[in-house]
């Protein structure tokens, strides 16, 4: 088979994976918990994630979501096409990694929580000296974006572009319910009680959960 028949293949299945984030956050969430995120040669497995929805005239408003209020230069690529890297700093110092969901036009994300790295760990670990276990590299989002050298100007990268240097491999769909943990996000004020954190039972790299002392009591904040 000629080359550039394998490449126009590989294109088109890859193009057929981004679409099936094309859906509502949660369904995205767990569409992407198991896949592999790559970074050069750094693989990390992705255990535990939280989905957000958008604007209140999109299908899924989420105050908590940074598109709640409506597009800006920061989140534009929240509101475009599934599969691409959305990618901010949290507190001036940690670089949080996210893959964007739903159909073009409508705004939601996946935060990428906690990771188990499966490749690239000499690399991974001079990256987060502190970390004190190989579970320890990528758990957290901002350790999952250090441990895989993730920088702001990644943004907007096409995750199924083959010529990208991120790219996100989706797993097989995770078949079993009772593999899963489910809960609210992590240090989210509004919509707080909101279950839209999954996570793989079975994995150390999975986080550890802290409501924010600023979110209502639990279960006035869906």
């Amino acid at each position: 088979m000629p080359v550039s028949t394998v490449r126009a293949l590989e294109e088109q299945w890859l193009a057929v994976s981004a679409e099936e984030l094309a859906v509502e956050p949660l369904a995205a969430a767990r569409r992407v918990l198991g896949a592999t995120l790559w970074s050069g040669p750094v693989g990390v497995r992705i255990v535990e994630v939280e989905a957000y929805g958008g604007d209140p005239a999109g299908p899924w408003p989420d105050p908590a979501a940074h598109s709640g209020r409506g597009r800006t230069p920061r989140n534009a690529v929240m509101f475009g096409p599934p599969g691409r890297l959305y990618v901010y700093f949290s507190y001036g110092m940690h670089t949080c990694v996210n893959v964007t969901s739903g159909p073009d036009g409508d705004a939601s994300a996946v935060l990428l929580r906690g990771g188990e790295v499966i490749a690239g760990h000499e690399i991974a670990r001079a990256r987060r000296p502190a970390a004190r276990t190989d579970a320890a590299l990528a758990r957290g989002p901002g350790n999952f974006g250090s441990a895989l050298g993730i920088e702001l100007g990644d943004y907007g990268t096409d995750l199924f572009d083959p010529q990208s240097r991120i790219r996100l491999e989706l797993g097989p769909k995770i078949s079993d319910p009772s593999t899963l943990g489910v809960g609210p996000r992590v240090g989210v004020s509004l919509a707080a009680d909101r279950p839209w954190r999954v996570w793989l039972r079975d994995s150390s790299a999975v986080s550890a959960y802290r409501r924010s002392p600023r979110a209502p009591e639990v279960g006035t904040s869906a």
